[in-house]
Parts: C-alpha cells; structure tokens; sequence
C-alpha cells in the first residue's frame, strides 16, 4: 500500500507534515494497566494546567487551528480532535479506555497536542492519498453524524475518504480484530524535522511494545 501527498498541496503555501506508520501482526485488546495509569494521570495533569490557561495557549491546539483556518475550515466550528479532547479535559469529562490501539491513539495526540488517525488497514481500498476535502465528500464519523469534509484535510482511498484531523471514519475504524493497520500522525510543521521522525519512531516504539508485530514509518511534506 502507497501513501501520498496529493499534487495539490504541494502547490498550497500552508507547510504540512505527516507522519506514516504501518503496522503488521498486531494485536488489539483490552489496555494494559500501565497504559490506563498514565493517560488517566496525564488527563489530570493537563487538566490542572487548563485550570490558569485556555485550551489555545497550548503550542500544538493553536498551530491546527491555524491551519484549519489557512485551509478554509472555521477552526471555532470545526475543532481538530486534539483541541476536542483537551476540551473534554478541561471539563473534566476524562477520557476512558476503549481498547489499546484507541487509547495509545489518545495518550499521544494529548502529548504531541496534533490530531492522530489510526485505521484498519485491512478495510482501505487501494492505495492511500492525502488531499483537501471537496464538496461532496462526506463519511459516517466517529462522532456518529455524517460529516462534510469540504476544505478539511482527508485520507482517501479508491472508494473516498474515511479519515481526517477532525475526526475519523467508521468504514476504517480499528477493533480487537485488527492485525495490521495505518497510523497517520498530523505533525506541527513547525517543529524541527528532527523531531517530526523523532516523535513518529517513538509512537511506533509503544505502539508495538503494547500490541507485537513489527512496524516501519515514513515522515511525508508538501516542502520536500
């Protein structure tokens, strides 16, 4: 399976970076206990932060509302999922566990503050391209409405897009059944490229240590 930049973005003065992981041979369950500590402790932590400050004085939250709004999406209509669950935080609506993949997914969108994807490989049709959202594209979320992705970023397969900043599909979302899947990790192109592989290699590394299998990553922009 290929991913890849859409010829149009690279044409677009909005700097993007992603990063890729492919994982193999894995093994969703139930959270190891360890990993339900620390999300639970890092959720109280942020929320202790959130206590002097709003959610926006976070670095991360403001650099993708920012883009949203460089790409044509109102970033006060249309949080990106990492502003979302620092919301839910700040109301102390803490997060609970729902599965490994899931929670892993959670705990380091909150401590890179970007949106991360995370999709069942097995559910994507073809190969993978990342674009902007025209009107007519429109998929059964996470969030159980049908959301229009006109003007936001998506991942799209032959058959259309199942996942974006905003939030993620049901087509391609990731179970206890899932054996291999696609992370894709929505990086502040801000930070130093050093950093964009840095932080993707060590997803990767806890993502595996939960779940087994192998994985590789790739570090994709529009400025390369």
């Amino acid at each position: 399976m290929k991913i890849s930049i859409h010829p149009s973005l690279f044409s677009h003065e909005q700097p993007l970076t992603f990063g890729i992981i492919h994982y193999n041979n894995i093994q969703i369950g139930d959270s190891p206990q360890m990993l339900k500590g620390r999300l639970q402790l890092f959720q109280e932590s942020i929320f202790f932060e959130l206590q002097d400050q709003p959610v926006t004085a976070f670095d991360g939250i403001n650099e993708w509302r920012g883009i949203f709004k460089a790409l044509g999406k109102d970033p006060n209509r249309y949080r990106h999922s990492a502003e979302a669950l620092f919301r839910r935080i700040k109301k102390q609506n803490y997060l609970q566990s729902v599965h490994s993949g899931i929670d892993i997914n959670n705990f380091f969108s909150l401590e890179y503050q970007s949106p991360i994807g995370l999709y069942d490989q097995s559910k994507i049709e073809g190969d993978i391209s990342i674009r902007l959202g025209v009107d007519g594209d429109i998929y059964e979320g996470l969030n159980g409405r049908t959301n229009s992705l006109e003007n936001l970023l998506v991942t799209s397969d032959r058959k259309g897009p199942f996942g974006s900043p905003y939030v993620d599909s049901v087509r391609t979302a990731v179970t206890v059944d899932t054996t291999e899947a696609v992370q894709v990790i929505y990086l502040r192109p801000s930070l130093p490229s050093s950093d964009h592989e840095r932080l993707t290699s060590s997803l990767k590394d806890m993502f595996i240590q939960v779940h087994g299998g192998t994985g590789t990553i790739q570090i994709l922009s529009n400025r390369m």
